[in-house]
């Protein structure tokens, strides 16, 4: 097994994609496929952090007319379920792994903690942060910004249902443009579907590269930790 380009990760994983096809709830076999992978990057000496949406339980924009915080929060609950659910897969296959999440709910995970989550890290053990950044009005992707600046992560890896970026969705637009390297000031230049822009002015302001890839992808995790050219690399 080739040895990893980074010493420490963190990965966003968003909700849809451990729906499989049905898109709603969570899939055994994308829990189980992903916990294969995270094992096969932690035994190359990889410290992992995990991101993970909430999307396939509840996409806050189609709430009707409730407040916008409200949604937040409820969005927030389901990452945590996911977060819980990714911690059962990854355990079943060996690696020790601990949930922190941003609202304290003590009787399933811990509270965040900055410290205590790269102690974590450095004994070895996979790290999922849930309930994204505690407060309403910021995405996931701003909480995987956000703790990859606090845990100094080497790079975000971005986890989607999507190959690579793309110029317009690929699903609908047969002729959009497929990139493999981006500047952080382009995606925010070009309006392009990454990351929102806080997430990506975060990740510039703090040098943080990202590197979006196809979870689906055979051994996607396994490449983009060892450096190798899959999907879109933005720096």
């Amino acid at each position: 097994m080739s040895e990893a380009k980074y010493r420490r990760v963190l990965i966003k994983i968003s909700g849809e994609a451990l729906a499989g096809p049905d898109r709603f709830g969570l899939d055994a076999a994308v829990l189980g496929a992903v916990a294969e992978e995270l094992k096969n990057v932690r035994e190359l000496g990889v410290e992992v952090a995990l991101v993970v949406g909430g999307g396939n339980f509840w996409r806050g924009r189609g709430a009707g007319d409730m407040d916008r915080s409200t949604a937040d929060y409820i969005g927030m609950l389901a990452t945590v379920m996911n977060a819980l659910a990714l911690q059962t897969a990854i355990e079943n296959v060996g690696v020790p792994t601990r949930v922190q999440t941003a609202i304290e709910m003590r009787e399933v995970a811990e509270p965040y903690i900055r410290r205590k989550a790269v102690s974590h890290l450095s004994k070895g053990r996979v790290v999922i942060f849930g309930a994204g950044t505690g407060s309403p009005f910021f995405t996931t992707d701003t909480t995987a910004a956000l703790r990859a600046a606090e845990i100094d992560a080497d790079i975000i890896l971005l986890a989607k249902n999507v190959d690579a970026v793309y110029s317009d969705d690929p699903e609908k637009n047969p002729d959009a443009v497929r990139y493999e390297k981006l500047t952080h000031q382009e995606v925010l230049e070009k309006g392009l579907g990454v990351m929102d822009s806080t997430a990506a002015s975060l990740c510039r302001d703090n040098d943080i590269p990202i590197h979006v890839f196809g979870l689906r992808e055979k051994d996607g995790l396994l490449k983009a930790v060892r450096g190798e050219k899959i999907g879109t690399l933005i720096t």
